[in-house]
């Protein structure tokens, strides 16, 4: 007789472990200690707990249709239309499902893009590629410069397709570009109507759109917290549907012309949060609006602001993290920034990285294969509803304020974000928000990956615009740290050596391993060389390694204990031996006062300041 595995229970000697129950082991570890210690907060004061109830009565979320998987879409950003064509037909031969073409000057163009918007232009860059064969083709036009959108559409008809069987996304986002410039030729009022004509246009030419892009990524890459980008997302959304409107066109239309774009960085779960957050926030406009929610088209790009010049590699992860959470939280279509754009123009290899990122998450971890995974899981589920909650409050602040343009107009959205970034800036100096090979675990000798030979095209001016305001300008967050390696660097150059610190190690490596190797970490994230050294028991022999080392600083590690017996006499004895500052690894407690007065002048521990202490290292070695 045979049995089958679904006649095996194998768990019906255990009963289901409840909240309580998981309570008690946390409490038994926390040892007394009060279980809020382990409740986190997200940048806009959203509480983290460490473990959630399942959600009851939780519905899947509309997205996309059912094990249907996302468009996997690849920038088309060189700005010479041949390359950019050779590169496109590489990546749609191999997986990509759809191409975004970006343009000189544009918000997301991150320096590149096509040169020119001609016929002659988009004609050469699309060549051979069969526009209704079911790829997506997403534009994003450039204001300022000529109409591509329509150029695109001339070529279309040229072409006798038949526009309503083409997935083809013009993204108008004249407002996300004039929040990133800080500056807009005219007020929006004034523009609106000849925008949406432009897009009525386009209708009436048989093309269904999207037409314009809500696109929320000017307020995460100027360092903007989830809930200010959902805000501004739903803001832009909402000035856009009374654009169209105001153009005549109906209103179930008019909101089926918008599509959203949000940013996926490497936290995973507030980034699936978010992506559900945006579904539920925009049916609640449409409800407010007298319709009946649809689900909506949903745009994800990884994130700008993570990328990192120093260990690039490590873009790759955060791409994929990015990607999965995205791809979790129901996007419809990603954009995966290659792990090499904060250099330059990637090439084929960082391209082709980009692209098989998302292939191996959909063909081979199948990760399409369930609508909406989040759905019920409790910490997804608050972290959710949380999200809609803080996200509408400052939606109608914006709205309050005369919409998102006068908004941008007060200042109002730019001081929250700026007030965010501000916040986020100081944790990265610190440390507390790790970049990893940035900002911890440095190597000063890696090799810089290939890019291509292209020069940057230079930014558009804003000196005749009318109307000027703070402008939501993106940032990167290693930028701080990659300044020091990049002086680093120059020294290396000019003088065949790098600034250099010595690792004044006292004790047995058991006594200074940990802070040794902490400090070898804090001081090369600024491109400062750490020169190791064995245990010191004697200050001579100590004074001597240094004077070697031809470094001009030194760093006491080793343990507490170790500290109370030798770390004066070792200050002591580096002073003499030269050394113009002396740091020692760790935080003095009750010994500062002695250890200053022999001569140590800063401690370095995990959270202090790192980066004010590193460009204060650099002033002390050019004033030597």
């Amino acid at each position: 007789m045979t049995t089958s595995t679904d006649d095996l229970a194998l768990a019906s000697d255990f009963r289901p472990a409840t909240y309580d129950d998981w309570r008690k082991l946390v409490d038994g570890v926390l040892k007394g200690a009060p279980f809020e210690k382990l409740v986190g907060k997200t940048y806009d004061g959203l509480k983290i707990d460490p473990i959630y109830r399942r959600a009851t009565n939780a519905s899947p979320l509309a997205g996309r249709a059912a094990a249907a998987p996302w468009r996997i879409l690849q920038r088309v950003d060189h700005p010479d239309a041949a390359q950019a064509n050779a590169q496109a037909l590489q990546d749609l031969e191999n997986g990509a499902t759809g191409l975004e073409f970006e343009f000189a000057g544009g918000p997301g163009a991150r320096g590149f893009g096509l040169a020119d918007v001609s016929k002659k232009t988009l004609a050469r860059a699309c060549g051979g590629i069969h526009l209704d064969a079911g790829i997506m083709i997403a534009l994003n036009p450039v204001i300022g410069r000529e109409n591509a959108g329509e150029t695109f559409a001339d070529m279309v008809e040229a072409r006798k397709l038949d526009p309503a069987k083409l997935d083809l996304h013009f993204n108008y986002q004249a407002l996300s570009t004039m929040a990133v410039r800080g500056a807009a030729a005219i007020a929006w009022p004034n523009y609106e109507k000849s925008f949406g004509q432009v897009v009525n246009g386009l209708i009436k030419r048989g093309f269904k759109g999207p037409f314009v892009l809500a696109d929320g990524r000017p307020v995460h890459d100027a360092g903007g917290s989830e809930v200010q980008e959902l805000a501004f997302t739903l803001a832009l959304g909402l000035a856009y549907l009374r654009m169209l409107e105001g153009a005549g066109i109906d209103l179930d239309a008019a909101r089926a012309g918008i599509s959203f774009r949000l940013t996926a960085d490497a936290d995973q779960f507030l980034t699936m949060a978010k992506f559900r957050a945006l579904r539920l926030l925009w049916a609640r406009v449409e409800q407010a609006c007298g319709l009946t929610p649809k689900p909506i088209f949903v745009n994800a790009q990884t994130a700008w602001r993570m990328l990192t010049q120093r260990d690039p590699n490590v873009n790759m992860l955060r791409a994929t993290i990015a990607t999965f959470a995205a791809g979790l939280g129901g996007a419809n279509a990603i954009t995966v920034l290659p792990h090499t754009l904060a250099l330059g123009l990637p090439d084929d290899f960082a391209r082709r990285i980009a692209r098989n990122t998302q292939l191996v998450l959909l063909d081979e971890s199948n990760l399409a294969k369930v609508s909406d995974p989040a759905a019920g899981a409790g910490g997804i589920e608050t972290l959710t509803s949380q999200l809609c909650e803080a996200a509408w409050t400052l939606f109608q602040e914006i709205e309050k304020a005369g919409g998102v343009f006068a908004a941008l107009e007060r200042g109002l959205l730019q001081n929250k974000v700026a007030a965010t970034r501000s916040l986020r800036e100081t944790n990265v100096a610190k440390r507390r928000d790790v970049l990893t090979g940035a900002s911890e675990f440095p190597d000063l000798r890696e090799a810089v990956p290939a890019v291509l030979d292209v020069k940057p095209s230079a930014p558009v001016s804003v000196a005749d615009a009318k109307v000027k305001f703070d402008a939501l300008a993106p940032i990167r967050l290693a930028e701080p740290f990659e300044a020091l390696r990049d002086k680093s660097d120059a020294a290396l150059k000019a003088h065949g050596a790098r600034p250099k610190i010595f690792l004044a190690n006292l004790g047995t490596a058991a006594d200074f391993t940990a802070r040794a190797t902490f400090a070898k970490s804090f001081f090369e994230t600024g491109g400062i060389e750490a020169i190791d050294s064995e245990g010191f028991a004697d200050a001579a022999v100590l004074a001597a390694a240094f004077k070697a080392s031809g470094a001009t600083m030194a760093c006491i590690c080793s343990s507490d204990k170790v500290y109370a017996v030798s770390a004066a006499e070792a200050a002591r004895a580096l002073q003499g031996a030269g050394a113009r500052h002396i740091y020692l690894a760790g935080r003095p407690a009750d010994q500062e006062a002695s250890l200053r007065a022999a001569g140590i002048g800063e401690f370095v521990f995990a959270g202090g300041d790192a980066l004010a202490t590193l460009r204060e290292a650099y002033r002390r070695m050019e004033q030597t």
